[in-house]
């Protein structure tokens, strides 16, 4: 039965978390704006188009740092009731502190709801948002900068295979272009040509110093052609998306999509798929969270609220330096991405047993 002591600590819970965030997403903007109200100046952007990347960049940031947030909040607003030895009068009425736990894992699984579907929805919308701004005003390299376009290797087929040294998504035009044909294992046909460039009126591409090599089982027949128009299965702007394509598909779009790029046997699957784990691992991470933060801060210490800051301040900043390195090994390393991802929250979970279990004595 959820009493009054519960309707108050929830309370507290969700107003403080929310306080936080409202708090430091200002301090935030002030910051990006003063960083970059020069180029902004510079490039005559728009105000509209300002207003809209600082919407996107609010949702952006909040879910960006939504684990110190939220810890910080606890932090805060328990060491306040131990101050004021609340606490200690609700645990010396008999309540256990498992018990008195319980508002905590409320407030936590509707927080872990939230972040959850903003993180299915609404952070694809803003990161599109927020890194198409930034691509197309902020970034010295611009656009073109966008797109994983040098070296693009691929898998179009369960038998063709092709491979561009660079693309220019301007002209949308691709260099030194190969494309083999398989059978059984073995090669059939090879075409190259030094440039290749995709007609969108026709839907054709346009191939420069072409050659074919068709192999024979004794005699191999070649083809050449400074030029030759021809149809393919594939769109070349497409073999090379955006660097940040996976952080602006909702959860439907992503896990089609690396279907799609598993089949074609792109290079940055690990990429996508640290995208897709964290969408699950960050809202689990609130409750991991939620029980450090009691723990740590449900205690009076010789320092006061002060002390329970720093501490939390300390294991925020740790949880999201772990989360950050072990996503950059997944996506440059062999390490499976699903437990680079979730090793964090491992670590943590192991931490926050003992601190419960120190808390409780």
């Amino acid at each position: 039965m959820f009493k009054i002591i519960d309707k108050y600590i929830l309370k507290r819970y969700l107003v403080t978390f929310s306080v936080m965030v409202l708090m430091f997403i200002p301090i935030g903007i002030v910051i990006d704006v003063s960083e970059k109200v020069n180029k902004m100046i510079a490039n005559k952007v728009p105000f509209k188009e300002i207003a809209v990347y600082y919407f996107d960049f609010t949702i952006y940031f909040a879910n960006l740092l939504f684990p110190i947030f939220l810890f910080l909040s606890i932090i805060w607003f328990t060491s306040k009731l131990a101050n004021n030895t609340e606490i200690i009068a609700i645990l010396s009425s008999g309540i256990s502190f498992t018990r008195f736990l319980r508002p905590y894992i409320v407030g936590a699984t509707i927080v872990s709801l939230f972040a959850l579907i903003m993180g299915f929805f609404l952070v694809p919308k803003a990161s599109a948002g927020f890194k198409n701004f930034r691509y197309t005003y902020l970034n010295n390299s611009g656009t073109a900068g966008m797109r994983d376009d040098s070296d693009v290797y691929r898998q179009i087929s369960d038998d063709e295979y092709i491979y561009v040294s660079n693309f220019n998504s301007a002209s949308k035009t691709a260099f030194n272009f190969s494309l083999e044909k398989f059978k059984e294992g073995k090669m059939l046909y090879k075409i190259t040509s030094s440039r290749i460039k995709w007609n969108e009126k026709d839907s054709t591409y346009t191939m420069y110093n072409y050659k074919k090599r068709k192999i024979g089982e004794l005699n191999d027949i070649f083809e050449s052609d400074e030029k030759k128009d021809t149809v393919f299965k594939f769109d070349l702007e497409d073999l090379t998306p955006v660097v940040f394509i996976a952080e602006t598909l909702s959860y439907s779009e992503l896990t089609s999509f690396i279907e799609k790029e598993r089949e074609r046997g792109s290079s940055n699957i690990n990429t996508y798929l640290v995208v897709l784990y964290k969408k699950f691992s960050i809202p689990v991470a609130a409750f991991i969270l939620t029980i450090i933060a009691v723990s740590v801060s449900s205690m009076k210490r010789r320092g006061g609220m002060g002390m329970n800051l720093a501490i939390g301040i300390l294991l925020a900043f740790s949880f999201v330096f772990l989360d950050k390195i072990f996503g950059v090994l997944a996506e440059k390393s062999s390490m499976p991405p699903i437990i680079a991802v979730w090793i964090p929250n491992f670590v943590f979970g192991i931490l926050a047993i003992y601190l419960l279990r120190n808390a409780k004595r």
